[in-house]
């Protein structure tokens, strides 16, 4: 008897048939329904029996989108996990879903392999992300040293503001700084908090409670 439940949102029929009947094939997941949109797995989700354990959540949908449905997720059902299965890889779009609660963000062409291995270790972990994020997010869940690490207010300010859709330039205006300076900050703060991109800093903002989700 398979043991978690999955419901796939997914505005694409074909799309979301496929990838039901992918998950469907793992060993310990099946499939408890799918939904078009947000608005239509909110309705489902107000009956007890509908509860899943992980909601594969598509970002760009009519009525109500993968974002805004995650928030009121996050909120109403706690207890739900929400992996993000997307064809956007803007780090934009990445940042808005994991501060919407996603506790994974997946590429639409992921292999059926990876797809497993994150449901089975959002299920185990509470998260998971692809290669890339999920190294930087280890790095800053186990370094022993994260914590001893210090942040000049102005750092902060910087790391409060990269985890907002501004660019940096509008966050050099906001600081009344220089781009060349928000650049500095930039490549200073990626090396000492030993991340790679935008997405780094925002996860790093996150987990170490400089942002609060």
């Amino acid at each position: 008897m398979k043991t978690h439940t999955i419901v796939i949102v997914e505005d694409h029929i074909l799309l979301s048939q496929a990838i039901a009947s992918l998950v469907d094939s793992f060993k310990d997941f099946s499939v408890l329904y799918t939904c078009k949109n947000g608005k239509e797995l909110l309705t489902k989700l107000k009956t007890p029996n509908n509860i899943p354990d992980i909601i594969l959540m598509d970002v760009n949908m009519p009525i109500l989108n993968g974002i805004e449905t995650t928030e009121i997720i996050k909120n109403e059902y706690p207890e739900i996990k929400v992996i993000a299965l997307s064809v956007e890889e803007n780090d934009v779009t990445i940042i808005k879903m994991l501060k919407a609660g996603a506790k994974g963000y997946l590429l639409k062409d992921v292999e059926k392999d990876i797809l497993e291995l994150a449901l089975i270790e959002t299920i185990k972990n509470g998260y998971y992300h692809t290669k890339d994020v999920s190294n930087i997010l280890i790095n800053s869940l186990n370094d022993d040293d994260s914590g001893k690490i210090q942040l000049k207010d102005r750092e902060i300010e910087f790391i409060i503001h990269t985890c907002s859709e501004m660019t940096y330039k509008e966050i050099a205006e906001k600081m009344f700084l220089s781009p060349k300076t928000i650049d500095g900050y930039r490549d200073n703060l990626f090396q000492k908090l030993n991340v790679k991109n935008r997405i780094g800093l925002v996860l790093y903002a996150i987990k170490n409670g400089i942002y609060k989700l």
